[in-house]
């Protein structure tokens, strides 16, 4: 068995050499390559390495995917090598420019949201938390009702699950300036003042308890609590405003001019041209959200749940991020989770299928530990590495997570959190027996249909010759 700095210089070998790799990052199931020539990259070679679980190039990156932990550890040996080439920044300033305009953006979004999500998964699974200690059942066991709960307590509570929502705007545009290459503290200043607490709050004015202000008669100003997109876009225009203000500031005034205009000029762009235009899309897209998943007869459930890993595979399924956001802050649930969930354990029920049901020792090796990933919540070892190679596999997990998915909308389950599916996904829903009971039904379902529908069509071993090479 070969150790990991043995597999790193293979893996490397099979990328071109040292010579032929410009940078590398990773990210958390991934190691990500950047080229200097990709038809000098042996895909095929790549894939036959030990511990590696598939391979595949996309968005200029050579992909190579390890899975949770392992990639971590396969990025410190190769770091350890002579890789010449750009930094990792620069290797992703890179990356911006491959692939079309709608991917770009979305891969910057992504960016943007990646380090915020576990703030948000803490949070669902506070609110998880709460349903589950103040739901009347529970309390009958020791002779409480709801009513019976100490104020304080309930004060505390309320201190865990809203203030990630309540304070999201500075996450937003901290991360924003972060990627963009502003300073993140000046992000963090700029996000608090769009929920200022001088502004009328966003939120009682959903409620219809507070109007916003109208400056001029016409321009709506508020607080901005649990919004996104209008601090993602002051970010974006704040970060390059202190880029261009750094160029021309002369060096000793820089300290003191440079973050006085940057929050000066952002904060009234945004509180008059980019909130009020930002808010109004935003709104746009949380309505069309609500719309699909309204859909009658499951519908909803039966489209997402089939196409949610064909999104996954084009890169773009970050979007889901801003969608999930909205639900949880302006419904207080999410029910794209439980659909999500649906087409990620339905590719491990086919990952599991191939693992139990081939004869080579090797697939086996790969296939069962990617479908423990998949029902874990990450599914990239399992599509890349067993499911799409054999192709039937993916098609019986796409099937299988339109049929759970199905299901869990026509049961109404929703998340209290984001982030988190499968397994992991329980947690979201622990508040409520009837949302545990149907969230385990719907893997159930995904899982023993993509598993069934492999074993008997999707898979046998003389699929194994025609992938070979």
């Amino acid at each position: 068995m070969a150790d990991n700095a043995q597999i790193a210089k293979q893996v490397i070998e099979a990328a071109g050499g040292e010579g032929n790799v410009r940078s590398v990052a990773h990210c958390a199931t991934r190691l990500r390559i950047m080229l200097h020539d990709k038809e000098k990259a042996d895909i095929s070679s790549l894939e036959h390495i030990e511990k590696v679980k598939g391979a595949f190039y996309n968005s200029g990156q050579l992909q190579v995917i390890f899975g949770t932990g392992t990639v971590n550890r396969m990025y410190e040996e190769v770091m350890k090598l002579d890789i010449e080439g750009t930094s990792k920044a620069e290797m992703k300033e890179e990356a911006k420019n491959q692939g079309n305009t709608f991917q770009r953006w979305i891969r910057t979004f992504g960016d943007v949201f990646v380090p915020i999500i576990p703030a948000l998964v803490a949070t669902g699974l506070f609110m998880g938390l709460r349903g589950l200690v103040t739901q009347p059942l529970l309390l009958s066991w020791f002779g409480l009702t709801p009513d019976s709960l100490p104020e304080n307590f309930i004060l505390y509570t309320q201190v865990l699950t809203d203030t990630a929502f309540i304070f999201l705007p500075a996450l937003v545009a901290w991360s924003t300036f972060r990627v963009f290459g502003g300073s993140p503290i000046l992000g963090i200043v700029l996000g608090l003042m769009l929920v200022s607490p001088a502004l009328p709050n966003a939120w009682d004015i959903g409620g219809g308890d507070v109007e916003p202000i109208k400056f001029f008669g016409f321009i709506p100003v508020l607080g901005y609590q649990g919004s996104v997109l209008p601090a993602f876009i002051t970010g974006i225009v704040g970060a390059k405003l202190e880029k261009n203000l750094r160029k021309r500031v002369p060096e000793y005034l820089d300290l003191i001019l440079t973050p006085f205009l940057v929050l000066l000029i952002m904060i009234t762009l945004a509180l008059f041209i980019i909130g009020p235009v930002f808010h109004i899309v935003e709104n746009g897209i949380f309505a069309g959200t609500k719309a699909i998943l309204d859909l009658p007869l499951g519908l909803s459930g039966l489209i997402i749940g089939f196409a949610h890993q064909i999104i996954v595979i084009t890169g773009v399924h970050h979007i889901f991020n801003l969608l999930e956001i909205q639900l949880l802050d302006r419904v207080g649930t999410n029910a794209f989770n439980p659909i999500i969930t649906a087409s990620i354990a339905a590719q491990g029920g086919a990952a599991l299928a191939v693992g139990l049901k081939t004869k080579s020792k090797q697939l086996k090796a790969l296939a069962l530990p990617s479908s423990l990933s998949a029902f874990l919540g990450i599914t990239e070892p399992a599509i890349f590495g067993v499911n799409l190679r054999y192709m039937k596999p993916f098609i019986m997990g796409l099937i299988g997570g339109a049929a759970g998915g199905f299901f869990a909308s026509l049961s109404g389950i929703e998340a209290t959190g984001m982030a988190i599916t499968v397994i992991p996904g329980t947690l979201l829903y622990i508040g409520d027996l009837y949302q545990v009971i149907f969230y385990i039904l719907t893997n159930l379902i995904a899982i023993g249909l993509a598993f069934g529908l492999t074993w008997a069509f999707g898979f046998n071993d003389d699929m194994l010759n025609k992938n070979k090479g």
